[in-house]
Parts: C-alpha cells; structure tokens; sequence
C-alpha cells in the first residue's frame, strides 16, 4: 500500500508519490508519472494505518500475524494526479517518462485485517489528499536530496540513471 499524509517527507523524490506530486506542484513544475500511469495502486491515509499499528501489542489475536492495512479502492497514478492537483487547486500538467519495470496492478486482501480488527479504512482519497495538501500548503515545497552512491545500477529507471551517470549518454540509451 501507498501511506500518505501529512507529514510524509515531500522531499524525497523516489518515493511516497502523493508527496512528491504536491511537491512538484508547489515547485511550478508538472507531476512526473513513469509510464501510461495506468498502474494501479490503494493509496492509503496514515490516519487510517496508525490505530491498528498502535493497538496491534495488545491484540492476542494478533500476534506473530502479518496484515496488509489499506484502503478498499485501487486507483490509476493517473486518477491520483488528477485528485492531488484537484486538492491543490490548479491545473493537471503531466510529463510522462519512460516505464519502469514495476508491478502494473499492486492490490492487497484486507480479510485477516476486516476479521481480527473490525478494520475499515474510513478516510477517503479525496478527503486525505485535502488535508495533506493544506499542510503540504503550510510547509512548503522541499528540495530533493539525491542519492550519492547506489550500488545497484541495474534496471534503474533510465531518468534516474541519468543523475549517477550524465556524463555516459551512451550507457543510458
């Protein structure tokens, strides 16, 4: 699952989407979305993931057990962008890279979850991504660190590979 709200580290420009969509936005630039953005993705607000983390100790049932805690509803990158720019107020502007080697549709069972913790994700995209946008708003933009050594080069997205090697074009085509 994709945990958003406030809070979420804006800065960070590989990872936690909704964040670096805002960011990108309150930066004037267009929101980055690898591929068709038809991937899909249940985009989750982390007041909605915090009560179950917290009372999971002292839940008998749920010891030694994994739970995947999430909201009911995939959506598209796509769908997403057009509900982040909606929540900050100004016009979708997309700029789509090249795909990534991903998962096309990531979607979690919430069964064990619903069974041992009467669990329901409560708050909506659209009312989460509006309460994040009203901090991200109070915060401001971030600026994004860039990793300074990765060991593993492979099948990294050729735009972030362009950062590690932009002096070696050729390795990157």
């Amino acid at each position: 699952h994709n945990v958003y709200g406030e809070r979420q580290n804006i800065g960070d420009r590989y990872r936690n989407v909704a964040g670096i969509f805002m960011n990108q936005i309150m930066q004037g630039q267009p929101l980055t979305i690898f591929g068709d953005g038809e991937q899909t993705r249940a985009f989750t607000y982390v007041g909605d993931v915090v009560p179950v983390i917290a009372d999971s100790p002292f839940n008998a049932k749920a010891r030694n057990q994994i739970f995947n805690i999430g909201a009911d509803t995939p959506y598209t990158v796509n769908e997403l962008a057009e509900k982040v720019a909606a929540a900050m107020g100004v016009p979708l502007n997309i700029m789509y890279l090249d795909g990534r080697n991903e998962v096309k549709h990531a979607f979690s069972s919430h069964d064990r979850l619903r069974d041992v913790f009467a669990y329901t994700a409560t708050v909506s995209l659209e009312e989460g991504l509006a309460r994040m946008a009203g901090w991200a708003r109070r915060v401001g933009a971030k600026q994004s660190k860039r990793f300074s050594a990765v060991e593993i080069m492979k099948n990294m997205p050729k735009s972030w590979l362009a950062e590690f090697l932009p002096d070696c074009q050729e390795v990157i085509k």
